[in-house]
C-alpha cells in the first residue's frame, strides 16, 4: 500500500506480532492516535498461522531477498537528525526443509477395498459376520488414500503455526482476553491430556485429584505423597521457609530430600514442573504452582488452544485496535527511523515522514546500529502431518507431551498434537507441532523424538495397514491414510503402530532475547519475537512493561465495551427511568396490542 497516511501520530507500532499487538491495543484503548504497519500482507509475522497454500506461499517468499534499501538523496533531514535504515536480520528463518513422504495423485495404485481385508483366521475364510462386513465395505469402489494433491486440494482445512503456545487457564494472557472482554473475539478448547513417556510407552498424566486417585499405576501411599508436595508448593511457594537453603541448587535436589518414588518424582519434574535435573529449585516450585493454580478452571488439565491456531490471538488485538480508532496498513514496511539527539522523531514508509511521540518495533525491523546483541534463545520448530495419533484413545484429543533430553547435548522438547476438531486439519489427519531451543538445527535437534514417536520415512502406496477396522479414533476407514506398518520394527511394544508421517517441515526461529545498546533511543520500544515458553506469559508482560513506560498513568487495557453498550455520536443515551414513564410505556404496549386484535 503506498497511498498517503495521516503524518502525525501519538503511538507508530511496526510489526504485527503478538506484543506489538497488544500494545498497540492498549493505546488506541486510551485514546492514542495509533499507526500499525506491517510489512507482510498477513497478520501476526514470526506468530502467524497459515493454511497450507499460504505456508507455501510463505516459504517461497522467504527464498526471496528483499531490497530495502533506501535512497538517501530524497531525505529532507533538519539539523542535528540522522537516518538509521531498518532490517529484517532479526527476523531470518533459516534451515528451511521441507518434505513429502507420500506420492502424487497419479502415482497412487487404485487399491480395492477388498484388498485391504484380513481375516483373523489368515486362510482367507473367517465368519459369516465378517463376510458381511466385507460385502458392505466392498460396495466402495474403493479405499481413498491421502496424497500430495489430495492434501493441496484440501489446503483451507489446514492451520499450521510458526509458534504454537498453549494458554495457562490462569495465566497472564487468559486473565488479560477476560478483563479487557478481548475474549469475545476468539474461542478456545481445553488441552484434553497430558502425556508422558515412561517405561517404554506413552501414558496419560493424573492431572486433577479425581484423576490422581483413580490412577492404578500409583499406589495409595505414592498418592498421598504426591498430594502432600503439591499442596506444599501450591500453598507455600517459592519464597516459603520449607525451600530454605535450595535456593542455590536444583529442584530435582529438593526433591530427592523428600524421599519420593521414581514414578512420584517422575509426574512431578516431567508433567507438572516440566523440568529437567537443571531446572533451579526456584523454577520448578513455580512451574508446579503455576501448573496446579490452572487445574479445574476449565477442564482436567490447565491449558487451552486456541482454536484455528495462536496465529489468531495477534488479530484480536488488532481487531480491537482498530475498533478504537487504530489506523492499520499492511504491505507497507518501516524504511528507517530519523533520531534528534536521543529520541526517534519520525519514521520514513514509502515516500512518507511520519512523526510519532514513541515508536514501538517488532525484532525483525529493528535498524542494526541500535542492536547491541541477537541473542541466544534461538528455537527449532517441527511441523508433522500425520495418519494416526501418537497416542490412541477412545476419542480425539487434544494432547501435549514434555520430553527431557535424553543424553548431553540434547533440549527438552515440547510436543503438541492436533487433530481435525481444532480446526487444524482435515478429518482423518492429525497435526503435531515440536519445539525446543536451537543447538545445531531443527531437524537434528528434534531428531531423537521424532524417531521415538513417528515413521518419517518415505510410505510404500503398496503397504496396507493390516486391518481398516483397526482402531482409528474419530474418523471412518475411507477418510484415513492406510499402511501396512512392520510389526516387529515401526510399532510400538503396546501394538499400536506409530503414526506415519505424510509431510514435514523444519526451520529455525530467530532468537526472542535480543538486546538494544544503552544509547538507543528512550522512546523506541523493543518486542522481542517467539520465545521458547509453553504459554504466552512473556508477550503479555513484556507488552504491559512497553505501555506502563510510555503511559505509566493510565490503565493498561480497560475493559472494552460489548457492541450493544457503545452509544454512537448523536444517539441519546438512554436516562434512568421513573415510575411514570414505566406506566406511560405500558399503557402504550396494551393500545398497540387491543389495536393489533
Amino acid at each position: 500500500m503506498e497511498g498517503d497516511l495521516p503524518t502525525k501520530y501519538d503511538v507508530i507500532v511496526v510489526g504485527t506480532g503478538m506484543t506489538e499487538s497488544i500494545v498497540a491495543a492498549a493505546a488506541s484503548r486510551i485514546g492514542k492516535k495509533v499507526l500499525h504497519l506491517d510489512s507482510n500482507e498477513y497478520y501476526g509475522g514470526l506468530w502467524a498461522t497459515f493454511n497450507f497454500d499460504g505456508l507455501q506461499k510463505w516459504i517461497e517468499d522467504l527464498k526471496i531477498s528483499k531490497n530495502n534499501t533506501i535512497d538517501m538523496c530524497g531525505l529532507d533531514l533538519e539539523p542535528g537528525e540522522t537516518f538509521l535504515p531498518a532490517s529484517d536480520v532479526y527476523a531470518t528463518v533459516k534451515n528451511i526443509e521441507e518434505t513429502w513422504y507420500i506420492s502424487n495423485e497419479a502415482d497412487l495404485p487404485v487399491v480395492s477395498s477388498k484388498d485391504t481385508q484380513t481375516d483373523s483366521t489368515g486362510d482367507g475364510s473367517g465368519s459369516g459376520d465378517e463376510k458381511a462386513d466385507d460385502d458392505k465395505i466392498e460396495k466402495k469402489e474403493n479405499v481413498k488414500q491421502w496424497s500430495t494433491d489430495r492434501i493441496r486440494k484440501e489446503y483451507r482445512k489446514f492451520n499450521i503455526d510458526l509458534a504454537p503456545k498453549l494458554l495457562f487457564a490462569r495465566g497472564e494472557l487468559v486473565d488479560l482476553l477476560i478483563s479487557s472482554n478481548i475474549s469475545r473475539y476468539a474461542e478456545f478448547r481445553a488441552v484434553s491430556r497430558v502425556a508422558t513417556y515412561m517405561d517404554g510407552k506413552l501414558t496419560q498424566v493424573p492431572c486433577s485429584r479425581a484423576d490422581v486417585f483413580a490412577n492404578k499405576t500409583v499406589s495409595l501411599v505414592e498418592k498421598r505423597m504426591l498430594m502432600k508436595l503439591l499442596t506444599s508448593c501450591m500453598l507455600q511457594g517459592a519464597d516459603s521457609p520449607e525451600f530454605d537453603g535450595f535456593q542455590d541448587k536444583t529442584f530435582v535436589e529438593y526433591l530427592n530430600t523428600k524421599n519420593l518414588t521414581p514414578i512420584v518424582q517422575h509426574y512431578i519434574v516431567q508433567t507438572i514442573a516440566m523440568a529437567t535435573e537443571k531446572t533451579s529449585c526456584r523454577d520448578g516450585v513455580n512451574r508446579t504452582k503455576h501448573f496446579l493454580n490452572s487445574l479445574g478452571r476449565y477442564g482436567n488439565t490447565p491449558f487451552l488452544w486456541p482454536m484455528y491456531g495462536s496465529g489468531e490471538l495477534p488479530q484480536c488485538f488488532c481487531r480491537l485496535c482498530a475498533v478504537f480508532g487504530g489506523v492499520y496498513c499492511l504491505k507497507r514496511q518501516l524504511d528507517g527511523v530519523v533520531i534528534d539527539k536521543d529520541k526517534c522523531k519520525a519514521i520514513i514508509s514509502g515516500k512518507q515522514r511520519l512523526t510519532l511521540e514513541h515508536l514501538v518495533v517488532g525484532q525483525g525491523h529493528l535498524p542494526p546500529t541500535i542492536v547491541a546483541s541477537e541473542g541466544e534463545q534461538r528455537i527449532s520448530r517441527g511441523v508433522f502431518i500425520t495418519d494416526r495419533s501418537i497416542m490412541q484413545g477412545e476419542k480425539e484429543n487434544l494432547t501435549l507431551l514434555y520430553y527431557p533430553p535424553e543424553e548431553p547435548g540434547q533440549e527438552p522438547i515440547t510436543l503438541i498434537e492436533l487433530g481435525p476438531s481444532t480446526n487444524a486439519c482435515p478429518q482423518g489427519l492429525f497435526m503435531v507441532h515440536m519445539t525446543c531451543k536451537r543447538t545445531t538445527n531443527a531437524k537434528e535437534d528434534l531428531a531423537y523424538v521424532v524417531n521415538k514417536f513417528l515413521i518419517a520415512e518415505p510410505f510404500d502406496p503398496l503397504a496396507i495397514r493390516s486391518s481398516i477396522h483397526s482402531h482409528t479414533q474419530t474418523v471412518s476407514p475411507d477418510n484415513r491414510h492406510l499402511q501396512e506398518g512392520n510389526q516387529t520394527d515401526k510399532e510400538e511394544s503396546t501394538g499400536n503402530p506409530k503414526p506415519q508421517v505424510l509431510w514435514s517441515l523444519y526451520l529455525n526461529l530467530p532468537a526472542s532475547d535480543i538486546k538494544l545498546i544503552d544509547s538507543a533511543p528512550s522512546n523506541l520500544h523493543l518486542c522481542s519475537g517467539p520465545d521458547l515458553e509453553l504459554d504466552f506469559d512473556f508477550a503479555v508482560n513484556q507488552a504491559k512493561a512497553i505501555f506502563e513506560a510510555m503511559y505509566p498513568e493510565d490503565d493498561f487495557l480497560p475493559r472494552a465495551p460489548d457492541p450493544e453498550e457503545i452509544v454512537l455520536e448523536g444517539d441519546e443515551a438512554p436516562g434512568p427511568k421513573f415510575e411514570a414513564d414505566t406506566e406511560a410505556e405500558e399503557k402504550q404496549d396494551v393500545e398497540k396490542a387491543e389495536k393489533e386484535e
